[in-house]
């Protein structure tokens, strides 16, 4: 379905809300995220200051320097050769895909983060090889 600002906000709810206790215990967190309208919604601010999440000021036209992007290029890799037939056989796929990425993985990306930082402040704005 197409993501709206309510359908995102029930994704935070579900899914995100419960993971920085798992993650990060007590300890202080901010959350990024890009601007895409559903993001930058009047309803997902006022979401994210009722739950007194701290979400990171992303500047516009900004280097797209979220992790997940770099996860969504490994799904693609990986799925270069699948040939699914429908909706439901390429769900499945990225389904699948997806549950071989290892936390390991992950945690390279985030460690890369002030490397990625340093980098665009260095291109000062301007395209990196992240």
């Amino acid at each position: 379905s197409k993501v709206n600002a309510a359908v995102y906000q029930d994704v935070l709810e579900h899914f995100m809300l419960p993971a920085p206790d798992q993650l990060y215990g007590d300890a202080d967190f901010i959350f990024q995220q890009d601007l895409a309208p559903a993001h930058s919604a009047k309803a997902t601010s006022t979401w994210f200051k009722d739950h007194g999440i701290p979400v990171l000021n992303w500047p516009a036209n900004s280097p797209d320097l979220n992790p997940i992007e770099n996860l969504w290029g490994i799904v693609k890799r990986k799925m270069r050769n699948a040939r699914p037939n429908n909706a439901e056989e390429l769900k499945a796929t990225i389904r699948a895909t997806w549950a071989v990425i290892t936390p390991e993985q992950c945690h390279r990306l985030i460690d890369s983060m002030p490397r990625r930082i340093a980098a665009v402040i260095q291109a000062k704005g301007a395209p990196t090889k992240y």
